[in-house]
This record gives structure tokens, C-alpha cells and sequence, in this order.
């Protein structure tokens, strides 16, 4: 049985965050299959196959078994039992939609695969995916369960994470090749095991989801509105309320999430002005709260 290593690094980035029930996303990931030596003819990804749902169900789960739908994804190719265990899962209220990406082929310029526009129910905030490499016994990528709103109940605008190569479980073999023996039984979902396969490095690409803004007219007068300038800064910057009502509080955040800062004012001005020279350079976000209940968040840059 082939051990579990679970190798999943995400990145957030919080641009701006909304109290809205849907929002919108492109998913681009990028093949890295060529840092692993030469590529077998006919080299792919199949089509990626996408699912949104809850968290009342795990379409694929790395140290489970693999289902029906992922076993063909992963030997094959194929979708349609997958699409119909997604079809079930939305009859049961616990899956929103299922969603045919674009496969890629090695034999042109592009490196990367696409779905554009994806919008998702803050009902079923969960995404899980699939795409065979092919030729392959059952190596696929794959994604579980990854939520796109945060603990706090916001949609997180960016999350980039390095992809691996994973075992379904379901098929002898180690090489570039297909219709291989079946494993009997099935072995739980798993890393390839590079030491025995040409796949000689273990990241297999990276894979990218980026919040859009639904509404660019409405997002435009927002940030109109509040505006923090100078932006790059040294650190001394200041905070343009324009037409909302007063900012009431503004907390300060780093990329990792640790708040640095925190400031609340009682009786504030259109105009505030914070000295933040303190702070080591880079990106910080920083959270506005007015009086009017609007929270809005600004990516700032400390030089």
C-alpha cells in the first residue's frame, strides 16, 4: 500500500471582500510535466473536470478509495460517471454544478488549461477536480475540497497551490502506458511513487483561482469612494473616505493574516492619515469598517 503525502501549499492574497452570495472565478492551471524528462507520444491532461458542492460530500479524498467517476477520470479520461455521481449529489442538494474544463496537448505553444468565469453559491463554496496525464495506468492531478470563502465567511480572492501526481489506485503499472492490470483491490489514492516511474520531480504544475469582480461599474465607484494614497508608500499614507460615511475602524493585516495594526475612532474625518513607517516593507492589507456597517479591504505596498 502505498504511503500518503499530503503536499499542498496555498497562497491567499485578499483584494477586496464583499458580503455577496455568489462570486466569480477563473481557474488557470499550468502544466509543469516537461521538468520531468521526456514526455511520452501523445502527451495530455485530459479534460479537468470540475465540481462545486458542500462539505456534506468528498467527490475524491487522497487515502480514500477511489470512486467509479474518478477511476475512469484516472484511467481513461472518461467523465460521464463522474458527472453523473455529480448529478446525484446536486439532487441531493449537496453539489451546484459540474463542469467540463478544456483538455491540453503537448503539441502546440499553450501550457496551461482555462475555465473562465465560474461563478460559485456561497451555498456550496467547495471545489474538487480532475484531469488525467495520459498515456498513464491511473495517475491523475487532483483537487479536494478546496473552500473559497475563508473562516470568516469571506470570498478569498486569490489561492495558488502546486499540483502532484496521484495513484487512483485502481490499475497496475508504472510507466507511460495503458489498459493495464487492475489492482485488486483497489489501493487508497496516493503520490506516485517517483522512484519507480519517469516522473522525476514531484510538482506537476500549479493551479491558480482568481476571484473577478461581478459588477466592474459598481467596483469602480467603490473604489472611487475610498481611496488610500500614496500607494506605493513609505508608509505614511492616507485614507480618502470621499462619499461613505465615516470609517469608524481600520485594522492592518500582512500576507500571512497576522494583524499588525488596529485603530478605531470615534469621530473621524473624510480625511485620515496613518503613519505605518514602522512596519517592515511589502504587501499589507488593510480593512476599513464605517459607520454606514461597509467593510471594504486594499492591498497597500510599503516601499
Amino acid at each position: 500500500m502505498k504511503k500518503l503525502i499530503l503536499k499542498t501549499i496555498f497562497l491567499l492574497f485578499c483584494l477586496h471582500t464583499f458580503g455577496q452570495t455568489t462570486a466569480t472565478y477563473d481557474i488557470i492551471f499550468t502544466s509543469n510535466w516537461e521538468a520531468h524528462g521526456t514526455l511520452p507520444g501523445s502527451a495530455h491532461f485530459t479534460e479537468l473536470v470540475v465540481a462545486t458542492h458542500n462539505t456534506n460530500i468528498t467527490f475524491l479524498e487522497m487515502g480514500g478509495l477511489a470512486t467509479p467517476g474518478i477511476e475512469q477520470v484516472a484511467e481513461t479520461g472518461g467523465f460521464s460517471i463522474f458527472e453523473s455521481e455529480v448529478n446525484a449529489a446536486i439532487n441531493a442538494n449537496n453539489a451546484d454544478q459540474f463542469i467540463e474544463g478544456p483538455d491540453l496537448f503537448f503539441n502546440g505553444p499553450g501550457r496551461t488549461i482555462a475555465i473562465s468565469d465560474l461563478t460559485v453559491s456561497s451555498d456550496y463554496p467547495l471545489v474538487s477536480l480532475a484531469s488525467m496525464l495520459a498515456p498513464s495506468p491511473d495517475w491523475m492531478i487532483a483537487v479536494n475540497s478546496v473552500s473559497l470563502i475563508d473562516n470568516g465567511g469571506q470570498w478569498i480572492p486569490e489561492i495558488t497551490m502546486d499540483l502532484f501526481t496521484y495513484d487512483a489506485g485502481t490499475e497496475e503499472g508504472n510507466g507511460y502506458s495503458l489498459n493495464n492490470s487492475p489492482t485488486n483491490p483497489h489501493e487508497p489514492i496516493s503520490l506516485v511513487d517517483h522512484s519507480s516511474t519517469p516522473l522525476i520531480n514531484e510538482r506537476i504544475g500549479t493551479i491558480v483561482f482568481t476571484q473577478k469582480q461581478l459588477n466592474v461599474e459598481e467596483f469602480n465607484s467603490q473604489k472611487e469612494e475610498i481611496k488610500i494614497s500614496p500607494n506605493p508608500s513609505n508608509g505614511n499614507i492616507s485614507i480618502l473616505a470621499g462619499k461613505v460615511s465615516n470609517i469608524k475602524e481600520i485594522e492592518v493585516f500582512n500576507v500571512l493574516g497576522r494583524q499588525v495594526r488596529s485603530y478605531k475612532f470615534k469621530n473621524s474625518n473624510n480625511t485620515i492619515n496613518l503613519d505605518l513607517t514602522n512596519l517592515n516593507s511589502g504587501i499589507y492589507l488593510v480593512r476599513l469598517f464605517t459607520e454606514a456597517g461597509r467593510v471594504e479591504t486594499q492591498k497597500i505596498i510599503l516601499k
